[in-house]
């Protein structure tokens, strides 16, 4: 689509200094449309870290890890975090973060 390369020349030139791109796109080995940081995270609780841990690790506030968690939770459909480490063993996503 030229839409989007055109709208977003005009809000640049308005002084938006940068634009969102929108929901990261699926993939056979992402199928639930994850960003770079939720899989990170996934892979995180995947290896049984709480979000304190993680936070830890990935040098964030324990507030945006608490929002990355709901936010894979949604995605992937599970309600717990026992089902999140299943997903991520399913999408092969066990080694470090």
């Amino acid at each position: 689509l030229a839409a989007v390369p055109l709208a977003r020349g005009r809000l640049r030139a308005l002084g938006v200094a940068s634009v969102p791109r929108g929901r990261a796109r699926t993939t056979r080995g992402n199928p639930a449309g994850l960003t770079d940081r939720q899989l990170d995270v996934l892979r995180l609780v995947g290896q049984g870290l709480t979000n304190r841990e993680i936070a830890g690790r990935l040098v964030l506030s324990s507030k945006t890890v608490e929002h990355h968690v709901g936010a894979v939770f949604a995605k992937l459909g599970v309600t717990s975090r026992a089902e999140a480490a299943a997903a991520a063993r399913v999408l092969g996503l066990e080694g470090p973060a």
